[in-house]
């Protein structure tokens, strides 16, 4: 049989990550039959673009949230994207508008899930899949505003380069927000990523207190302004349940 070439090898150990739990090195190794040093080699390189991570413990691997993404556009479920789903049925009922979960992939919010509701103008601009700069947009931004204060600082030097489609936001900007986001408690932006469409979202943290994912709701922004309380009572409801399910220290998005 021919050796497999690096391609199959990535296949080989993509296929492995996907079991139900996280795998150590020796497991991972065994299972795709190549020799630990290729194996780590390889989930070194997918951990750094976001197809592998590593479980709380640092000796296990588990899938990344770019899997997820992908596995989220192919309409497979996963633990945290079914953890949601009765929460964005919930919101989305009540608030008539888009419902979005979210992960955070390296500098980047990924959509990994969303629920539309019955009112006819909706925010059609986020799909599943879809992802944006940290800090650009209400889920995007919780993701971001709980962190560190240092690893806020890190993410922000690099995703100010990224912010020529979106005019209306800065690093000062950004920073005012995420400001005015940890005072609230939860994420408010208006008009700044989309003309007359706004977001309110929150963060969802594991059992360490990391964040992991964020809720959010997109509409017009006069109905974000509304009912904004009354949305961020909600959102905050949701997030507690699924926080009160406990979700596993690591299970979200990747630094």
């Amino acid at each position: 049989m021919p050796e497999p070439n690096a391609v199959q090898k990535v296949c080989a150990v993509l296929r492995a990550l996907a079991a139900p739990a996280p795998r150590r090195l020796t497991e991972l190794s065994a299972e795709t039959g190549l020799n630990k040093v290729t194996a780590l080699r390889i989930l070194d390189t997918l951990a750094q673009e976001g197809f592998a991570a590593r479980a709380a413990d640092g000796r296990r691997w588990r899938p990344g949230p770019e899997l997820m993404a992908l596995a989220a556009s192919a309409g497979r479920p996963d633990d945290l994207r079914a953890l949601a789903r009765p929460s964005l049925v919930r919101l989305a009922e009540l608030s008539g508008d888009t419902v979005l979960l979210s992960v955070r992939s390296g500098v980047e919010a990924v959509c990994v899930e969303r629920e539309i509701g019955s009112y006819p103008i909706r925010a059609n601009y986020l799909d599943i899949g879809s992802r944006r700069p940290l800090g650009v947009g209400a889920g995007a931004m919780a993701l971001l505003a709980w962190l560190p204060d240092r690893e806020v600082d890190a993410i922000l030097g690099i995703v100010v380069q990224r912010l020529g489609l979106y005019p209306r936001l800065s690093q000062a900007e950004i920073r005012a927000r995420i400001a005015d986001s940890r005072a609230r408690g939860y994420v408010v932006l208006l008009d700044q990523v989309v003309d007359t469409m706004g977001a309110i979202g929150v963060p969802v943290r594991d059992t360490a207190g990391r964040t992991v994912a964020a809720l959010s709701i997109a509409a017009l922004t006069t109905r974000i302004r509304a009912r904004e309380a009354e949305l961020a009572e909600a959102l905050r409801r949701e997030a507690d349940l699924m926080e009160r399910e406990r979700i596993p220290a690591g299970q979200g998005g990747a630094g």
